[in-house]
């Protein structure tokens, strides 16, 4: 099978490395990928924004799938103009995606359907939502209704900080994102995500992660799009799995058909875990980054056709089968990361992983054949283990022999099941 994986970060670096394991692919490309990619993909130097550009890629190459990585391409309809052109696509249409691209939309179609979330309104105007905030109080959230890079939510823990945020966004903060905010009531609990295979009548469930997506130690600081992860998630027990499945996927799959907006590709359902169980705190329709780095690691199948079997129609006819040993990955971010930072920084070093650990790229290029630093997030260090804490602690082995200057993380990645095992030993 010849593939196109279209996509340039740490998420597409480990969905990379799994399709290239599959004995199915005969060609694999990457547009544009990154230089952790290339050593799986021939990378192609064709913009992902350039839709026209990528149609005549995959006609003269005559390829037979093309797995999208970003939320971005598929919010802009990359998936509805390579279906038209009778290419196969993993990822959902544009009038799909919605359920990320606009968050305003999924708590419309949440309402519709019963599916267990935290109470909202919508506002295109500053004054209403702040006057809507002071009959609230806080604690409270404020959220950029389109894409913001996962930094357009602020869980304000008072007024003040939530009058701030609804300035943030209609004074351009978050671009476009910011034209309309969703506010809505604080859910109480402990975060987890769960990732599901659908192909609009069927849902695959695949596995559970845990991400930390404040930029400090003890979850302190600004809002990242994620600063580490784990999987699985200790809180997300079987029960919790099968509440998940029949209170939020099934009637979300069901309402998205009925709405008009039939779903193919992954359900990203980001939850909080509350005393009356899961509740969905929003929805993205590609996998986490860098929640995807952990489940490539713990996945024992061939991913190649659980993708395909989703583009097809046929998940019905799949599986997916896990390894129990849990899997960590530590983000390394530039210096300065969410804010501001110094691009072009030299990475002297990332050492060779052995079984059961990987180095994947989120944020690389080469610039005279050197390996540096492009973004805010540039690598994902990731093992597993027995444990969490034996996959935290192997991560952290494999840090220390990074040799980047302006690279910083945090250490404390997993803390909450590392937690959990200790009480257990008690």
């Amino acid at each position: 099978m010849k593939v196109l994986l279209i996509g340039s970060g740490g998420r597409e670096h480990a969905l990379a490395w799994k399709l290239a394991q599959s004995p199915l692919m005969t060609e694999f490309y990457a547009a544009p990928g990154n230089p952790g990619i290339a050593e799986h993909a021939t990378l192609v130097a064709v913009n992902v924004d350039d839709h026209d550009a990528l149609i005549a890629f995959c006609k003269d190459k005559a390829i037979d799938f093309v797995v999208v990585g970003p939320e971005a391409p598929l919010v802009a309809g990359i998936a509805d103009k390579l279906r038209a052109e009778g290419f196969a696509v993993f990822g959902p249409s544009a009038a799909a995606a919605q359920l990320e691209g606009s968050k305003g939309f999924t708590k419309d179609i949440c309402a519709r359907y019963d599916i267990p979330t935290g109470a909202y309104q919508r506002f295109n105007n500053a004054p209403k939502a702040k006057a809507y905030i002071r009959l609230q109080g806080a604690p409270i959230v404020v959220k950029a209704d389109g894409l913001a890079a996962g930094k357009g939510v602020t869980v304000a823990m008072t007024v003040d900080e939530a009058l701030a945020a609804v300035d943030d966004c209609f004074e351009g903060a978050f671009g476009a994102a910011g034209a309309e905010v969703v506010i809505e009531a604080y859910l109480d609990g402990e975060e987890a995500s769960f990732f599901c295979l659908c192909d609009g009548k069927h849902v695959l469930p695949l596995a559970t992660a845990q991400d930390h997506k404040r930029v400090g130690e003890g979850d302190t600081g600004p809002n990242t799009g994620g600063m580490g992860a784990y999987s699985p998630a200790p809180v997300m027990t079987a029960d919790m799995v099968e509440r998940t499945m029949k209170e939020i996927i099934e009637p979300t799959m069901r309402g998205m058909a009925e709405s008009g907006y039939p779903f193919s590709g992954v359900f990203f359902a980001g939850l909080m875990i509350t005393a009356k169980g899961p509740e969905l705190i929003e929805y993205n329709v590609r996998f986490g980054d860098p929640e995807c780095q952990v489940l490539m690691m713990r996945l024992e199948s061939d991913l190649l056709p659980l993708l395909f079997a989703t583009a097809n129609g046929t998940l019905d006819q799949v599986s997916a089968e896990w390894t129990d040993d849990p899997a960590l990955t530590v983000v390394m971010a530039s210096k300065g990361y969410p804010g501001s930072y110094d691009k072009g920084t030299p990475i002297r070093h990332i050492p060779e992983a052995g079984d059961g650990a990987k180095v994947f790229h989120a944020g690389t290029a080469l610039t005279d054949g050197a390996l540096v630093a492009t973004g805010g997030r540039v690598l994902n260090v990731t093992a597993t283990g027995k444990t969490v804490g034996e996959a935290q602690a192997r991560a952290c082995a494999l840090l220390d022999k990074v040799d980047w200057d302006n690279g910083f993380c945090r250490h404390d990645i997993g803390w909450r099941a590392i937690e959990r095992e200790k009480s257990a030993v008690r």
